[in-house]
């Protein structure tokens, strides 16, 4: 049996030191792998998110996968691959446009140190709360809202959002990617946490990809289009986040944690 030797990175995403922020996975390929490989390495990494990334003419496609399956979007994965290809991969521009075959087109610039994520905004319905919301939130929302991935709860404040501890067995049977839970911020324009138990991850440390639910919410509610925001994991991340009609800019550091091979 012929064993393939990959260069793999861990990188942590929106954190300017190791240990903090949201860690992925991060793999440049030459051609596609089959989806059922990548689901294997994702799975056998257990992180929330492991990106695969391979170069077109002009732009690089990118595919993320969760332990458990295939993801139509993911902000700090990317956030993490556009790290890795400035800085191992002898790439001089100043932005690295992604093409993603669920979501699109994507870019990455870097400024500095920072890394500025260029997202499509989502589009937020205001529902009611499905029974297993009501049943896996001790304390009930003010209001909740349906994204195109993702159930976003608002809370009143930022220790109704440190105190939460859903019952993720319930929320696992939710038909949907996850659950955002958020309130206005104390020294943040606002604060989230993010919960995805059917997806395999559990609660994600800082999820950029909810921030194109998150921004649009909060933009609209305090009346500006430039915010500060803090994902309140045990990780913790920092991010900027900003409006633009409708597109989403995200901002935040990454810093390598591991560069290896993998054998398959």
């Amino acid at each position: 049996m012929k064993v393939r030797k990959q260069k793999m990175y861990q990188i942590d995403a929106f954190s300017g030191t190791v240990f903090g922020g949201n860690p992925a996975a991060v793999c440049v390929l030459e051609d596609w792998w089959t989806d059922e490989l990548m689901q294997s390495v994702a799975s056998e990494n257990n992180l929330s998110e492991t990106a695969f990334v391979v170069q077109r003419e002009k732009d690089f496609e990118i595919r993320w996968f969760t332990p458990m399956n295939e993801e139509a979007l993911c902000g700090h994965a990317t956030l993490a691959s556009a790290h890795v290809i400035f800085n191992y991969y002898e790439y001089t521009e100043d932005t690295i446009s992604f093409y993603s075959r669920h979501s699109g087109n994507l870019s990455v610039t870097k400024k500095n140190d920072l890394l500025t994520l260029d997202f499509p905004a989502d589009n937020l319905k205001k529902v009611e709360a499905p029974k297993e919301i009501n049943d896996a939130f001790v304390k009930k929302p003010l209001e909740v809202y349906k994204g195109k991935m993702d159930y976003l709860l608002i809370y009143d404040s930022q220790e109704d959002i440190e105190q939460s501890a859903p019952n993720l067995h319930i929320l696992r049977a939710l038909k949907t990617r996850g659950v955002i839970i958020t309130a206005e911020g104390k020294e943040v324009d606002f604060v989230s946490r993010f919960f995805a138990p059917g997806c395999g991850v559990e609660e994600d440390p800082v999820t950029g990809s909810a921030h194109t639910t998150l921004t649009p919410f909060w933009s609209k509610k305090l009346g500006k289009t430039k915010l500060t925001a803090q994902q309140l994991s045990q990780r913790k991340g920092a991010l900027t986040c900003e409006l633009i009609g409708d597109r989403v800019k995200i901002s935040g550091k990454a810093v390598t944690y591991f560069i290896g091979d993998i054998y398959i």
